[in-house]
């Protein structure tokens, strides 16, 4: 026999077709301490305990099919004669239950595999959602700073816008005043009262449409132009004229940002006794006599920047006696009752002008209360004596 085969660490024997023991390695003869003359030409049985228990074969069919089985058996003697009586089960269900039990294994293997994968995954997905927290962490304390330095330039915007409007003028020809209130930190709202020469007064009001920054912004580039306009002594119809070039040179290569501006400008002649004005789709400013006859201001000609080449008409209003202008923009109107201001100047024709804005900033208070409404408000009031 083979040396490696002689000495292996595990028992080996051959048999004849009888039975009988014709090989056995080394570690088999050791392993049942017999001496290899008294187990080589043995018979197989001699290495037999009196009783079998699962020893599972496989036997060939007729037809060829191996059939499995499980041999439980135990010796006797009958006659005198050694006899192993020997039970067989066939195992093809026992079979089909370990694969069964196999395939659930494998499946249960191949499911903690998934699972541990899962996991892995889910662990990778954490950390990178971790990252991404951090990282938003890092956006919003940016957003808050920049959030931050926003608010504060608006607040500087906001006081540069305010301190460009004009203080009241009060002299022996005209007392003029005003109010302004932007609805966020900056107004599409804009006005300008000035004293042309001796006896004139040219006196404008705007609304940009829309609110907020870019309103804010035109109406910023409008200022310094219509100061320098009217205090040349300009006409309203080339205060208008100006004013609308302006706004089209601001947006001729892009129609999607253009805006539009309502405005009315007026001259106030002392000497004359005359009113002359433009109004370009703002709506209508008051004349009221001394003697409390009303007299409406209509446009006179489309919003400025809406149509190219668009020529504004002008008009003027002659006056004897004492009078009282009011201006304004929609933003101090009430839609269902347009007339409230009008019916405050006619109520009260001798209140002087500080009590009188004090009784339509109350009104106009309770007309915001009612109908919820938040819009930039200004206004402007005129005593010509």
């Amino acid at each position: 026999m083979d040396k490696q085969l002689n000495d292996a660490p595990c028992g080996f024997l051959a048999l004849s077709e009888e039975g009988s023991i014709i090989a056995a390695n080394r570690t088999l003869i050791k392993i049942l301490d017999y001496e290899p003359e008294q187990v080589i030409g043995q018979h197989m049985n001699m290495m037999l305990e009196h009783h079998i228990e699962e020893i599972y074969i496989s036997l060939k069919a007729r037809d060829g099919e191996e059939i499995p089985v499980l041999i439980n058996a135990i010796a006797r003697h009958d006659s005198g004669a050694s006899v192993f009586d020997c039970v067989l089960i066939p195992m093809r269900k026992r079979n089909e239950y370990e694969n069964e039990l196999l395939i659930a294994r494998n499946e249960a293997q191949e499911a903690l595999l998934a699972k541990q994968k899962a996991n892995a995954e889910l662990e990778i997905a954490l950390e990178t959602l971790k990252a991404k927290q951090e990282e938003l962490l890092e956006i919003n304390k940016q957003n808050q700073q920049f959030k931050l330095n926003t608010k504060r330039e608006l607040e500087l915007a906001r006081k540069i816008q305010k301190n460009s409007l004009t203080e009241p003028i009060v002299n022996d020809q005209v007392q003029i005043d005003s109010y302004y209130n932007a609805s966020s930190e900056l107004s599409g709202d804009l006005y300008g009262y000035y004293q042309i020469d001796e006896h004139r007064y040219g006196i404008i009001i705007l609304d940009v449409m829309g609110h907020g920054i870019s309103s804010a912004l035109i109406t910023m580039s409008l200022h310094p132009l219509f100061q320098r306009q009217i205090t040349q002594g300009l006409s309203p119809v080339k205060v208008m004229k100006e004013l609308d070039r302006h706004l089209h040179s601001l947006f001729q290569n892009d129609e999607e940002a253009r805006h539009y501006c309502t405005a009315i400008y007026l001259e106030i002649d002392i000497a004359r006794q005359r009113i002359y004005y433009v109004n370009a789709g703002h709506p209508p400013a008051l004349w009221q006599d001394d003697s409390g006859t009303q007299h409406l201001l209509h446009a006179t000609s489309p919003p400025i920047g809406m149509f190219e080449d668009l020529e504004f008409q002008s008009s003027s209003l002659s006056y004897t006696e004492d009078g009282r202008l009011l201006l304004y923009t929609d933003g101090v109107m009430d839609p269902t009752a347009s007339c409230y201001l009008f019916d405050l100047l006619k109520d009260h024709p001798d209140s002087p002008i500080a009590d009188l804005k004090e009784k339509i900033l109350t009104s106009l208070q309770h007309q915001k209360e009612a109908h919820h409404k938040s819009d930039d408000e200004c206004f402007i009031l005129v005593d010509v004596k």
